[in-house]
């Protein structure tokens, strides 16, 4: 099917063709069986759709909804401040601790540099982790499915 003849199907389906696009149409329909056969299911799933009408949710799924969004927004915000916080907090520590190393021991600088580069990506890999495995729980379509 040429896009000409795509475009004429759809003008029709909504009832925006010209007069003279309308006769183009007319004149395919008679001489084109695939058009006309296209046109009639078209037609068909038109009527169909156009019948549909939407069911309105009962006022507890809209106030189920709602709560949900708000739990949702909520524990976002606070996973993100717990992240943010324990980051902080752990790399703070980390710090305190290799400050201690760094400067009251006598250990090699490149053992100095390695133990804060440990304990730096440690912290912030199981941070990731953690957070990593509550979203991926949490958002688990399988999560309640008993086996």
């Amino acid at each position: 099917m040429t896009e000409r003849q795509q475009h004429l199907l759809m003008g029709a389906l909504d009832g925006a063709l010209s007069d003279g696009e309308r006769r183009d149409f007319e004149q395919l329909l008679e001489t084109d069986e695939d058009m006309r056969a296209e046109w009639m299911r078209l037609r068909r799933v038109k009527g169909i759709t156009d019948s549909m009408e939407f069911k309105m949710p009962s006022d507890a799924i809209w106030d189920g909804y709602t709560a949900s969004v708000y739990r949702r927004v909520e524990r976002g915000i606070a996973w993100m401040l717990l992240s943010i916080g324990s980051i902080v907090l752990v790399s703070t520590g980390l710090w305190q601790l290799g400050k201690a190393i760094f400067i009251e021991n006598d250990v090699p600088l490149y053992i100095k540099g390695s133990l804060l580069a440990l304990s730096v990506g440690a912290a912030i890999l199981i941070v990731s982790i953690v957070r990593e495995k509550i979203f991926t729980h949490r958002n688990d379509p399988y999560k309640d499915v008993m086996r």
